[in-house]
């Protein structure tokens, strides 16, 4: 049975991730970072079930404070976390299902304010691993576009 070959993508993709109805959000593909991460402007933890779940409140668009959306998820983890200009905060871990290219696969998210960021969202390296090659001088080759809706039909 032949291997499956590696997608070529750009540095930045417009991704979706399903599990909380987000058709389009656009991602910096950062090989340097291990986990992947998402904006979350605010981070509050609580029992569901006799299981820890973290609320969170998202800004999924770039500029724009107030397109918001509610979301809950499981704890995955709770690590400390080192960005690239050193610093490290302790981040809240969950899984949830990304979609690229019209694949779903679970990957890894840790949860963090990237208000002042460029990009809402880093997809990480442990989320490529799963297919994918990075092409740092090209943006968008899966297509998309802000064009498309943000919010997917529940």
């Amino acid at each position: 049975m032949a291997k499956k070959q590696a997608e070529v993508i750009g540095w930045r993709e417009w991704v979706g991730l399903p599990d909380f109805g987000i058709a389009a959000i656009k991602a910096k593909v950062d090989t340097g970072a291990r986990t992947s991460a998402l904006h979350a402007y605010y981070v509050t933890p609580f029992e569901k079930d006799g299981k820890p779940w973290v609320r969170f409140g998202l800004h999924p668009l770039q500029q724009d404070s107030l397109t918001c959306i509610e979301c809950e998820a499981p704890v995955k983890d709770v690590r400390q976390v080192t960005d690239s200009g050193g610093h490290s905060e302790e981040r809240v871990v969950i899984e949830t299902c990304l979609r690229i290219n019209g694949l779903e696969m679970p990957i890894e998210v840790t949860l963090t304010d990237r208000e002042n960021m460029r990009f809402r969202m880093l997809l990480g390296r442990s989320a490529l691993k799963k297919g994918f090659w990075v092409d740092s001088s090209k943006s968008f080759l899966l297509g998309g576009s802000k064009d498309q809706p943000l919010m997917s039909a529940l």
